[in-house]
């Protein structure tokens, strides 16, 4: 697996590169938002890790630029306690986040846990498809459509929304959530389920300010609507 991390933080670059390297990855780096656009789209990563801050272009603006071309999962770095920071970059289509500081070992995990949603699908039966109404995704391919419309949802986006689909009804806690998506419930990261239901509702629902499909369960969490009588 191919990971492209950006930062303009050279020792910090050098730390992440150095990190996932002993943990198998093959590393390719940038110092700068514009060469890591470059770089991303000479080297086609398996996943990006953008910081926020960089010169030339700022992380949410190479996370918009990798968004126009691919589904390849994006991690951002921000700043511990940084919450607009957070919902912007979810907002932009990141998959996931990592606060500042952080131990070589959360890195890892944090990153082996993403990289699990995208293979999710690969692993998955060939002819696997789940059904929940007008709803279809194909498992393998991690393809999603509403009746005739294809939905273009993120790795994180499609295996949350694969989560609620696979059982109508059934009400799911955002930490149940989050262990379906990262493997192990992150209390701190709660906050980001109401983020990525947001963005899953804009590209599914007729009216996101109503939705049909994913239902809030107030002081619980969400579940996807059952339509059997």
């Amino acid at each position: 697996m191919k990971i492209l991390s950006a930062d303009d933080d050279k020792d910090l670059l050098a730390l992440i590169a150095f990190t996932l390297s002993q943990a198998g990855y093959l590393v390719v780096k940038a110092g700068d938002g514009l060469s890591a656009i470059k770089t991303f789209e000479a080297e086609a990563p398996d996943l990006v890790i953008l910081d926020i801050n960089m010169p030339g272009a700022s992380g949410f603006q190479v996370c918009e630029a990798v968004r126009a071309k691919s589904r390849v999962p994006v991690m951002m770095l921000t700043v511990r306690g940084e919450e607009e920071d957070l919902v912007r970059a979810l907002e932009l289509g990141a998959d996931d986040y990592l606060t500042k500081p952080f131990s070589p070992r959360e890195l890892v995990a944090r990153v082996r846990a993403v990289l699990r949603r995208t293979d999710a699908g690969a692993q998955s039966s060939a002819d696997e498809l789940v059904h929940a109404g007008e709803l279809t995704l194909d498992l393998p391919r991690m393809r999603a459509a509403l009746g005739e419309r294809t939905i273009d949802l993120t790795p994180t986006e499609f295996q949350l929304l694969a989560t609620m689909a696979r059982q109508p009804g059934r009400i799911f806690t955002r930490s149940q959530l989050l262990d379906a998506v990262h493997g192990v419930a992150f209390e701190s990261y709660e906050r980001a389920i109401d983020t990525h239901i947001k963005n899953i509702r804009r590209k599914l629902e007729p009216d996101p300010r109503r939705p049909v499909h994913i239902l809030t369960v107030y002081g619980v969490g969400y579940r996807f609507a059952d339509d059997r009588p």
